[in-house]
């Protein structure tokens, strides 16, 4: 199902209600984010991970990152250095993907080899008005065929996933950008990827 969001659509409160009950459904959606549209399902819902991993035809060995509502949300879910929060507090909400140790609480096939996970917060109300309304994390893997393609055309993304997904939250093109990747498991930072925000302060 699509769903339009916006001025002629959906309002955002109301189509954010809408995916959160799909994900307490065990649904997987495909909604906006501040860089790129995501497939996303429940963090906690097995079945659903491994839904998203069909769809993106993914092998299970490549860990999915998944957003949290905020920065304190974060440190639930990773180790977070003195330096990291700094650097995170200055940069979130926005289109970054932050690599940090993992904490119990994450299930393992998120894990990777390195018991790390990768964590956003991005910048669209939409999207974390869903997170907060689930009250925990969703998993966020870009609605893309091609790895390193950035999915902005929800008629596009239909035709690719809307017989696969539960919910489609369209909110128009978007000028998209694949979000920048960062690792900080230690306090010398690696840019793993360079893509919507700027990582000047990282070289």
């Amino acid at each position: 199902m699509v769903i339009p969001v916006g001025d002629e659509g959906y309002p955002v409160r109301k189509a954010a209600e809408r995916a959160v009950r799909v994900l307490r459904d065990g649904g997987v959606i495909v909604y906006p984010t501040d860089t790129t549209y995501g497939i996303g399902c429940d963090l906690f819902n097995k079945d659903a991970i491994e839904r998203v991993y069909r769809i993106k035809r993914m092998q299970k060995q490549k860990p999915l990152s998944f957003i949290c509502a905020d920065l304190k949300d974060i440190s639930k879910y990773a180790m977070v250095s003195n330096y990291a929060y700094q650097q995170m507090r200055r940069l979130l909400p926005g289109p970054y993907t932050f690599i940090l140790p993992a904490t119990r609480i994450v299930p393992r096939m998120m894990i990777s080899k390195r018991k790390t996970v990768g964590i956003r917060v991005p910048d669209n109300d939409l999207c974390l008005l869903i997170v907060a309304g689930l009250e925990h994390p969703i998993i966020t893997t870009s609605a893309s065929v091609e790895e390193e393609e950035a999915a902005s055309d929800p008629e596009q993304i239909e035709a690719k996933f809307g017989a696969d997904v539960d919910l489609i939250l369209d909110a128009g093109p978007l000028k998209s950008q694949l979000s920048s990747v960062i690792d900080l498991v230690e306090d010398n930072p690696v840019v793993v990827r360079e893509g919507a925000g700027d990582v000047s302060i990282f070289r």
